[in-house]
């Protein structure tokens, strides 16, 4: 980290706080973040044929990380509760490396970013996903949760390097 760049969530006495976004001028930010769920090949084959006892897991795990992107001032102590203006979340399916790559893209127009929505969604999808197969398989992982971009804001762009 900057030593110049201040731990914006503390006061003067250390202490917890959240943000004042008040003055920030409002502007469209765009937040994508992703996650990997990890599951053997006869999980992977019943999940993209339909074939879990659960039902749909990726059309459940798609409404997850909606949910989640809506709720996520709920779940986070120091993130505003924001107008989302839109959310989407894409499935890749890989079936040679029987993963499922998930892509939350959230949207608003305001004075805070939506990157932790965005995670958060991401997040909750993956969860959804092992949720709903754990029955089959025990040792589904989920891995490489992170921010892929934002756009929008005094900080400006980010992109992940690859």
């Amino acid at each position: 980290m900057d030593d110049k760049q201040e731990l914006t969530h503390f006061d003067e006495n250390g202490r917890a706080r959240m943000v004042d976004v008040s003055f920030k001028a409002t502007t469209l930010r765009t937040a994508k973040a992703a996650a990997k769920v990890l599951v053997n090949p006869k999980t992977f084959k019943r999940i993209k044929e339909g074939h879990m006892a659960k039902g749909d897991v990726l059309g459940v795990a798609q409404v997850a990380g909606i949910m989640a992107a809506k709720k996520t001032s709920e779940i986070i102590p120091m993130c505003h509760p924001i107008s989302i203006t839109g959310v989407d979340i894409n499935f890749d399916l890989d079936e040679k490396g029987s993963t499922i790559g998930i892509e939350a893209t959230v949207r608003c127009k305001g004075e805070t970013g939506v990157e932790m929505e965005a995670l958060t969604a991401a997040a909750a999808a993956a969860l959804t996903i092992y949720d709903m197969c754990k029955a089959v398989q025990k040792d589904i992982e989920i891995t490489g949760i992170c921010l892929l971009s934002k756009a929008g804001g005094k900080s400006g762009d980010y992109l992940r390097k690859a």
